[in-house]
């Protein structure tokens, strides 16, 4: 058995001309920025912020952003590097495969379906969740909430992604455009928030900025305590789960990279976009820097207009919370109006996502050939479809907190092997033109993927178990479907 054969940046390239397998080429560098902030700037932005300054690091929080920015936005360096070289759809799995080989780009694209089907299912939920507060607000007595007996469905994650499911069928570019205005409607409200917030901000809130650590089951509504629900470093070294201090920055940080996630989706869509060698790391790098500037302006703001103990108080805190809290209700409706807004354009994005990752999978015949076919469109509509009904139907029936830990374990171990393959890539094939080239190369790269892991060890040890009873899963039908009709191996055979 060969489970290090890997494919050549020529082969991966010819490969995106197959007939009927082909991709349109028709995004540009502020489409694929937008794409970026259209998936970044969602719940993270108004929601988990707040969540990390109540149960984990106080006003502190803004170094957790800081952290989180700082090793998303060193990985995704990494990743402009290889969508320059190889401009392919499938990210991270699609560079992996032609450095370090077919099964650890079978796990790297696991890891990504999990990512993008956990995402776009929390994402979708929130979604009916802020939808219902909306209406609330507004005084609508409607409820997306159906029950039936003891059997409970929110109908509003299948509205909002049967919606965009249809969109993606009809075309990458039409999609991009809906959700460019969606995307320039969000951030203005985002930036008329913030300003409006700073009108509220005491000093005194800053105050202690790292508040001392203290047990986890001290404070009502933090995280459950127990063996099962402490970070995994906490549990190899037999510390005492806590809260707050230097070790709820950290976990603060793991928590809050939720709200980065999606940069890498931009480089699935590498195979869409015009001129990719360009278009590509210049999208990724104008996303990247609104985003982190969003971010950072919204913690400050969250964590000065009210004391983090306040917000701990509070049943779901958020950016709305603080608002109230302070007295400015009108806020709190355009908030809600910005969150509905706000993740109605990351469902597109991570729906266009998971899919390209099972394309790139499918077309190299590790998962089934039939699932990469284009349509009229350019699009893999039967796919599309597929992809959508299973993320409605995860969103409809799972609890949030369970997804979003899934999502972050899964970003955070591709960003780890990526970074990983660049150094390889540079040490196997030196004469690839690169439009951008990752600085530091070999030490950078590898200090990313220190940075990666070190954040993995913050998540808890209920999320790594889940974590690796899907990898098993993942080695199951790599051993019984992907190695033995891998186009590559197949190939391999006939020579």
């Amino acid at each position: 058995m060969n489970l290090l054969r890997t494919k050549t940046v020529e082969q991966t390239i010819a490969e995106t001309e197959e007939k009927d397998r082909k991709l349109k080429r028709n995004l540009s560098t502020w489409d694929l920025a937008v794409m970026g902030v259209a998936v970044a700037v969602g719940a993270g932005i108004f929601s988990v912020g707040a969540q990390a300054a109540a149960f984990h690091a106080g006003p502190a929080v803004i170094i957790s952003f800081l952290i989180a920015g700082i090793v998303c936005g060193a990985a995704v360096m990494c990743y402009a590097e290889f969508a320059s070289i190889v401009p392919v759809a499938g990210s991270a799995y699609t560079f992996t495969y032609t450095t370090v080989g077919e099964l650890v780009a079978w796990i790297i694209g696991w890891d990504l379906i999990l990512e993008m089907l956990m995402a776009g299912s929390v994402i979708s939920k929130y979604w009916g969740v802020y939808l219902n507060d909306l209406l609330r607000l507004v005084g609508i007595p409607f409820n997306t909430n159906v029950h039936i007996g003891s059997f409970h469905i929110d109908i509003a994650p299948i509205i909002i992604v049967a919606f965009f499911t249809t969109l993606l069928v009809f075309g990458t570019k039409l999609s991009a455009q809906v959700d460019g205005a969606l995307t320039i409607l969000k951030i203005g409200i985002v930036a008329f928030v913030v300003i409006a917030g700073f009108f509220y901000v005491k000093a005194s809130n800053f105050t202690p900025f790292v508040p001392p650590s203290q047990p986890a089951g001290s404070v009502e509504g933090a995280a459950q305590e127990g063996v099962m629900f402490q970070p995994l470093w906490q549990f190899i070294t037999g510390m005492e789960p806590s809260i707050y201090g230097v070790p709820g920055i950290l976990s603060g940080a793991a928590l809050v990279f939720f709200a980065f996630i999606g940069f890498d989706v931009v480089a699935t869509a590498s195979e869409e976009a015009k001129d990719p060698h360009r278009t590509v790391p210049r999208g990724i790098f104008l996303g990247m820097c609104l985003v982190t500037v969003m971010y950072m302006l919204v913690a400050v703001v969250t964590t000065g207009m009210v004391s983090y103990k306040d917000l701990a108080k509070a049943q779901s805190p958020s950016l709305a919370t603080a608002f109230e809290l302070v007295g400015a209700n009108w806020a709190a409706k355009l908030i809600s109006l910005g969150i509905v807004i706000g993740l109605t354009t990351v469902v597109m994005v991570l729906l266009l996502g998971l899919t390209r990752i099972v394309f790139a999978m499918s077309r190299d015949g590790l998962l089934p050939r039939g699932l990469s076919k284009t349509g009229t469109h350019g699009t893999p509509a039967r796919l599309q479809i597929i992809a959508g009904i299973v993320v409605a139907v995860v969103a409809a029936f799972f609890p949030i907190d369970v997804l979003s830990d899934m999502v972050n374990i899964g970003t955070l171990s591709a960003f780890l092997l990526v970074a990983i393959s660049v150094p390889i890539m540079r040490r196997k094939r030196p004469e690839l033109t690169r439009s951008f080239r990752m600085p530091g190369n070999p030490w950078i790269p590898l200090l990313i993927a220190a940075a990666c892991l070190w954040l993995m060890i913050n998540l808890s040890v209920l999320t790594w178990i889940r974590f690796i009873v899907w990898l098993v899963i993942g080695f199951a039908i790599y051993a019984l479907y992907g190695y033995r009709h891998s186009r590559l191996g197949l190939h391999e055979l006939q020579e």
